[in-house]
């Protein structure tokens, strides 16, 4: 008799293979749910596996155009980076992926989900926060966290081993045991010279790609190459033009070691060659039209919200209320940034909009305009005392020890 209905997120690889048919000898009724959110991948290829492997029913879902519209834009108006460096590529798709699984779960009535994310990772916490938040009766089966799966599968070598017995067929050999993660944002690798988003800049054109982007409420509507007189205008299209001239010229590559939400760091080796094109336009255009201090208010939030988003939280209401604020921000963020790629790097030529803050004729040192020089006293003036008392303070303090 079966225990029940589970929904598991599947990949096609050896874990989640795995995983498919451990569940079923655990007694389950098993549907698969592979997400199509821009990686390379033989979809029907999967779908036959998983039927093969025993699966009750196989969903294989195109979410490209909801990855970019409603997770890949707000993270671009927030201009979201982890700790100053990685532009979330695999955490922000994360809530995609899992909103959909546990829409699937409730059409389909199941009682349970399951993933392949291991114990030691943030995917375990992304996904299963977001299927807490969107369907709270829903009971999780994580076997990386379920003894008698992760005591019977010690290392890969024994997935293999279960897997040459089931009849699984892998890719993936003893002697290249590592996984990617791969979406239409980024790929994240192990080793490094497994790039494959982006050619090395030492082997890209040796002629810039010269862009222009607009943006609408901080949002990208079009992106134009000057040369080519080429336009993309919608969402999908956009970011995936965008990959194409990054990846030519290596742009988007870094290594790092990041801290995980679980509390050890890790190293990750990321390409996001469309983004980071798009985190230097938006940089510069918000830059362009925002008040100074919403701006810096706005900074804020968007270092609280890519720690939110990589931390799992993309569904609580604390991001929510940050999403809404930023969103807030960026109702004064149009227009035209005009930049040059070029192996590995975004270099910003220019920029134009009508809601624009900069006015050329009161900076100028030529022209006095509306701006009155003793202005600057009180500025001058209150800082002064501010740096005097401090120093003075500070000078009695050291005399006294």
């Amino acid at each position: 008799m079966s225990k029940g209905t589970v929904v598991l997120a599947y990949s096609g690889g050896l874990d989640t293979s795995c995983i498919l048919v451990w569940l079923k000898e655990e007694g389950y009724d098993v549907i698969t749910f592979l997400a199509n959110i821009g990686q390379e991948e033989d979809f029907d290829a999967a779908k036959k596996k998983a039927e093969s492997l025993g699966a009750k029913k196989v969903f294989i879902e195109d979410l490209r155009a909801e990855f970019v519209e409603e997770f890949i834009w707000p993270s671009v108006q927030a201009s979201a980076i982890y700790e100053d460096r990685y532009l979330l590529g695999t955490s922000v798709a994360r809530p995609c992926i899992a909103r959909r699984q546990i829409q699937i779960a409730r059409q389909e009535g199941a009682q349970y989900v399951s993933h392949g994310a291991t114990g030691k990772g943030n995917d375990q916490i992304r996904f299963e926060l977001t299927c807490y938040a969107l369907y709270p009766e829903v009971k999780i089966i994580a076997p990386w966290r379920i003894p008698e799966f992760y005591n019977r599968f010690v290392g890969r070598k024994d997935l293999m081993e279960y897997a040459k017995k089931h009849g699984i067929p892998v890719p993936v050999t003893p002697k290249a045991p590592w996984s990617m993660d791969a979406n239409l944002m980024h790929i994240s690798h192990a080793p490094a010279d497994l790039y494959l988003m982006t050619k090395s800049p030492e082997d890209a054109p040796n002629s810039p790609d010269v862009l222009e982007i607009e943006f609408k409420k901080g949002v990208p509507i079009k992106v134009t190459h000057i040369k080519e007189g080429k336009s993309k205008d919608t969402p999908l299209d956009i970011f995936s033009y965008l990959n194409e001239i990054g990846g030519r010229h290596g742009v988007g590559r870094i290594d790092i070691v990041e801290n995980r939400f679980i509390g050890m760091k890790s190293r990750g080796i990321y390409e996001t060659p469309g983004g980071t094109i798009l985190y230097h336009a938006h940089l510069d255009i918000e830059t362009f039209t925002l008040d100074r201090e919403v701006r810096r208010i706005k900074q804020g939030l968007g270092v609280k919200f890519a720690e939110m988003l990589y931390n799992g939280f993309w569904y609580s209401p604390e991001c929510e209320f940050v999403r809404h604020c930023i969103d807030k921000s960026q109702e004064s963020v149009d227009g035209k940034v005009q930049l040059s790629v070029f192996k590995g790097q975004v270099y910003i030529l220019g920029r134009e909009s009508p809601k624009s803050l900069y006015n050329e004729e009161l900076v100028s040192m030529d022209v006095q305009g509306d701006y009155d020089p003793c202005d600057a006293s009180g500025f001058i003036k209150i800082n002064a005392v501010r740096l005097r008392e401090h120093h003075r303070l500070q000078g009695e303090h050291r005399s006294k020890h």
